[in-house]
């Protein structure tokens, strides 16, 4: 049964069975979340939260992606025009918070490309499955953003340091390095897919009908490797992870060489900035970590970083952005502190 609680075609809402069915539906933009889905699906879950019928909650994704992000384009030319949309992102992020404390199951299937805005929309609920061709990445400091729809909650609790890592460095990583580092709950073939579904919606049992279908998915990256992120993105400093980085690169270390030149095309600010909101977070509860971010962010969007980012990436394709400061040594703890200032009247609020 069909429910509308808006969206605009652009995400799909289904009552089957025991399940409130949700599906993002934007296939040819990669199911990037636009306002009008952020609201449409804020209401859908409050409905079912009280509606006595539906047991747990499913969020899906239409097409090869889950759901890449946000709708960038539109952030852009906003926040060109002076009109920055923190209206969106206070939803977003609100919506965000609402999903980590959801009290039914909350299970996203995700097969494909799941990054930013889609990661908000999954990570923070009860079950995160992945398919086949799952491919997780928190991309936003290679375009002067950062990693934020609850990142600096989730990132310092992934294993080994991971989360500061993938933070850092947007690297993206498969189903079995998701399972294994603790973005993924669980790891499933993506043509159970379906059945998975159907015994969800049949069921209401969350936890049984996700055993039922889980394989143990081995992770890619090997011992060594996790080992490199951990003992290097362990640093009490971004100073002293660049430079444990760079002695081991000056002794011929592969991964080093390969993080350094990686980290050295991201936007210097976002670096510092992310490196000190992942920290922050890990001491942080969900709502905290919400407040914060929509502090990043409201100073994120006056800056110039993001701008000349998503300029370099996707209006001159491929271009190479011109960082202001950029270099690491010109981004001062004063500039980074003004990031995390409070915004007073301006807050985000959280019900």
């Amino acid at each position: 049964m069909e429910a509308d609680f808006g969206g605009n075609g652009e995400i799909r809402f289904e009552r089957i069975g025991k399940a409130g069915c949700v599906t993002l539906a934007r296939p040819k933009s990669l199911n990037a979340l636009t306002h009008s889905m952020v609201l449409a699906l804020s209401r859908a879950l409050h409905a079912w939260e009280y509606d006595d019928k539906v047991a747990l909650v499913v969020i899906r994704g239409e097409g090869r992606a889950f759901c890449a992000g946000g709708d960038i384009m539109d952030i852009y030319y906003a926040g060109r025009a002076g009109t920055p949309l923190t209206g969106f992102f206070a939803d977003e992020y609100r919506l965000n918070a609402y999903i980590g404390r959801y009290p039914k199951p909350c299970i996203a299937l995700v097969d494909g490309i799941v990054m930013g805005g889609g990661v908000g929309v999954s990570v923070h609920g009860s079950h995160r499955v992945f398919g086949d061709n799952a491919s997780f990445a928190m991309p936003e400091v290679g375009i002067g953003f950062f990693p934020d729809v609850g990142g600096a909650h989730f990132l310092p609790r992934l294993a080994g340091e991971a989360g500061m890592w993938l933070g850092l460095t947007g690297s993206r990583i498969g189903q079995g390095d998701s399972l294994a580092l603790g973005v993924a709950t669980h790891a499933a073939a993506s043509a159970d897919f379906g059945s998975l579904l159907d015994r969800l919606c049949d069921t209401g049992d969350a936890a049984a009908a996700v055993a039922a279908f889980s394989t143990d998915v081995p992770p890619k990256m090997d011992d060594d490797r996790r080992a490199s992120i951990a003992r290097h993105f362990s640093a009490a400093t971004l100073d002293a992870l660049m430079q444990s980085l760079r002695d081991a690169a000056a002794q011929g270390d592969e991964f080093a060489m390969a993080t350094l030149a990686t980290m050295a095309a991201k936007s210097p600010t976002s670096l510092r900035v992310a490196f000190r909101q992942i920290r922050e977070g890990a001491n942080l509860s969900m709502d905290d970590c919400m407040r914060m971010e929509f502090r990043i962010l409201n100073r994120m969007l006056g800056g110039q970083d993001f701008y000349e980012g998503i300029r370099a990436a996707l209006i001159d394709k491929g271009d190479t952005p011109h960082w202001r400061p950029a270099d690491l040594p010109g981004v001062t703890e004063e500039a980074v502190d003004a990031y995390f200032a409070p915004l007073g009247a301006d807050e985000l609020e959280l019900p």
